[in-house]
């Protein structure tokens, strides 16, 4: 990463903290004349299309007082999507309730599967319920986790 995309990744984290969310992931994509800046954000409550309008905006705002970018560039900013693993403990808050289908490293540097309902959240300790048994796993053990999609 050069200076610059540090600079606008700094500048991206400090706009989307301001705003109540933080940076799931930037790429930086495109030709030396269109830049495409791609912001994935999350947060404890659900964004939304308004919200990617007005964090992108900001940033815009930010690169042209600074003067960042001098060839013409995009802005896309969105949430992970439900096909992107959860990284951060804020992000499976809102999705108590929810099925998972989770990695997760047990005794004896064992990797163990699970497909569960997430129940609750005390501290860093994840709650599922799997044909009625409760499993208790520490967030720092989990390899990956993704939510799974619901028709019903």
């Amino acid at each position: 990463m050069n200076l610059i995309e540090e600079k606008i990744s700094k500048l991206c984290e400090e706009v989307a903290t301001e705003s109540g969310y933080f940076v799931i992931a930037i790429q930086f994509r495109g030709q030396k004349s269109q830049k495409i800046i791609e912001l994935f954000i999350d947060g404890e409550k659900n964004l939304t299309i308004a919200d990617c309008a007005s964090i992108s905006r900001l940033i815009n705002e930010k690169i042209e007082a600074e003067n960042l970018i001098e060839s013409s560039y995009r802005i896309d900013v969105s949430s992970p999507g439900v096909e992107r693993p959860l990284k951060f403990l804020q992000q499976y808050k809102k999705h108590v309730g929810r099925k998972f289908e989770i990695e997760y490293s047990g005794e004896a540097d064992t990797v163990n599967k699970l497909t569960a309902q997430l129940n609750r959240i005390e501290d860093d300790i994840l709650i599922f319920t799997d044909k009625k048994e409760e499993i208790k796993i520490q967030f720092s053990n989990i390899i990956k986790a993704q939510v799974l999609i619901s028709f019903s």
